[in-house]
């Protein structure tokens, strides 16, 4: 498929027996929710090491503003909850996978709460239920209005902290994950481990009889990101080097509301504040979403941020913008303490002051395939969160269930990995003998950035296909200079990385010639029925293989 991408089966050149050795039961790549749920579950039966790329506290779980969706509320259900879900993912959604989302949330729910999580309460001291855009429910539970990844890290990370089986490897960078086949060569067989870079220790390796990847999502591949920065889809691109089946990589989600000021970073401004009643208007202050979707400003994330695209063209401004003013004000600055602060530090007055927003590239709803318990195509390999694709979210996710999905699937990951208790775990003899040609000098910087400018532009909210084999012609000219290349840091290492999904994503979203959730092709406007499958892609190979959206059925060769 990604022939200069195929070349490289690792990122650097190394001999697995001349490295320190780590030994353990589960090496958990990932330190957001999925991870963490995933190692608590799998310390259960043995050792764990939760391997982070910086600390628990910096990961997408963290940052996210939006609450945990769960059929908890009396009165809701869980086949709402299901429909809701299916409804936002646009015919693409596997509806076992739905629906032991839905069954299995209020459990996950009441487990955080008896450890110690500490979720927003109405004036009646009940738990609190907000709504979101696509939801016909209030079934949304925060924490400090929008600070729920936050405390849902914090409750989580002290978890960890105090269980004895598991270890945790933080500022650790995971280059490559280890399989039996070596010199080189990709090979369907058992995940060993991984290689992985420490500033203090160098390069190690550990040798786990399973390893999951729940790495998070690659938002930073895009100029405008909610995502932190340690968001550059390294887990993909490693599953993806070791020979591992990715899917519905086309479909990335847009938040439609991040602050738009010059000079500031893209603050997300969760849904929730359209969920209490904030409406998206234009300069002179119109109402618009009314004309684009019976819900409104609570339409599911696609229709809204395409929606403000289509706004934007025929206005020709930057931005559109949330209107609070008519909300009462104190109970605004109460419940969304952060965002207040943060208008506060750029001058503007939610009373008074319109605040302008503009869509920015937020989850990445493909990822590596797998089964309802995490398992990937190669054995002692799982996978959940965001780094994982089961078909969840089909091709769109419905607000605020990534979090309960870390919760749910992780857990499930972390049960799953006991089947690999009696499997070896090496050391074995793996050689990576790279050998590169002479290049010119290189500028990171500028590859990184003209990468992110490039995708946002070509591969953004709104697609063709001459723009999307434009920006599949850039990942090919910038990999003859950058993935050919030998690097010694994580800047390096990441920048491959990216430009590997970056293709990835292009090549996926020029096959798929539909509207579909987060494919927006405006030369392919409606929704093809004969596409309502997964694209499921493999390194080597031109085309992807298929798999309809039907429980049980199996992938077409």
């Amino acid at each position: 498929m990604l022939p200069l991408f195929d070349q490289r089966r690792f990122l650097i050149p190394f001999r697995s027996l001349l490295l320190p050795h780590i030994f353990t039961d589960t090496l958990v790549i990932g330190g957001g929710v999925a991870g963490m749920r995933a190692a608590l579950e799998a310390s259960i039966h043995g050792d764990v090491i939760l391997l982070v790329k910086d600390t628990l506290d910096v990961s997408c779980t963290a940052w996210a503003q939006g609450g945990i969706a769960a059929a908890h509320a009396a009165g809701d259900t869980v086949e709402a909850h299901v429909q809701d879900t299916l409804e936002a993912g646009a015919g693409l959604c596997e509806p076992e996978i739905v629906r032991t989302l839905a069954e299995e949330g209020p459990a996950r729910i009441d487990e955080l709460i008896g450890w110690g999580m500490r979720f927003d309460h109405a004036p009646n001291g009940e738990l609190s239920y907000g709504r979101e855009g696509g939801h016909h429910a209030n079934r949304i539970l925060h924490s400090g209005g929008a600070a729920t990844g936050k405390e849902l890290a914090r409750c989580l990370g002290a978890k960890i902290l105090e269980h004895e089986r598991i270890r945790i490897f933080d500022r650790c960078f995971a280059l490559d994950l280890l399989t039996a086949t070596g010199n080189g060569g990709r090979s369907d067989g058992r995940v060993l481990g991984a290689i992985t870079h420490h500033p203090r220790h160098g390069l190690q390796i550990i040798w786990a009889k399973a390893t999951i990847l729940a790495s998070g999502g690659a938002g930073q591949v895009y100029r405008e990101t909610t995502n932190p920065k340690v968001a550059t889809g390294d887990g993909l691109a490693m599953a993806y080097r070791a020979g591992a089946v990715v899917a519905d990589v086309e479909f990335m989600q847009f938040h439609p509301t991040t602050l738009y000021v010059a000079g500031a970073s893209r603050s997300l401004i969760t849904e929730a504040v359209r969920g209490e009643g904030a409406h998206l208007v234009d300069r002179q202050g119109r109402r618009f979403m009314e004309q684009y979707h019976p819900m409104a400003e609570l339409a599911p994330r696609d229709v809204v941020s395409r929606a403000i695209v289509d706004r934007l063209a025929r206005s020709h401004e930057a931005c559109v913008y949330l209107d609070v003013r008519h909300l009462n004000q104190r109970d605004f600055a109460e419940r969304f303490s952060d965002i207040a602060a943060t208008l506060t530090a750029f001058d503007l007055d939610p009373s008074r002051d319109l605040i302008p927003v503009h869509p920015s590239a937020h989850y990445t709803i493909g990822g590596v395939w797998t089964d309802v318990d995490g398992r990937t195509s190669l054995p002692g390999l799982y996978a959940c969160g965001e780094a994982a694709c089961n078909g969840l979210h089909g091709a769109n996710r419905l607000a605020s269930n990534s979090l309960l999905e870390g919760l749910v699937f992780g857990r499930r990951a972390g049960l799953a990995v006991a089947e690999m208790r009696e499997a070896s775990s090496g050391p074995v003899q793996i050689v990576s003998d790279i050998r590169v040609e002479e290049q010119g000098e290189l500028d990171l910087v500028d590859v990184r950035s003209s990468l992110r400018s490039g995708m946002w532009r070509n591969v953004g909210i709104e697609r063709h296909g001459t723009k999307l084999k434009d920006m599949r012609d850039m990942c090919d000219f910038w990999a003859r200079y950058t993935v050919s290349s030998i690097f010694d840091d994580v800047m390096g290492w990441e920048t491959q990385n990216m430009l590997t999904i970056a293709a990835l994503m292009s090549r996926a979203a020029e096959w798929r010639r539909e509207t579909r959730g987060g494919q927006c092709r405006v030369d392919f406007p409606d929704m093809d029925e004969s596409l309502e499958v997964h694209a499921l892609w493999k390194a080597g190979s031109d085309q992807p293989t298929l798999r309809w959206v039907k429980a049980g059925a199996e992938a077409l060769a």
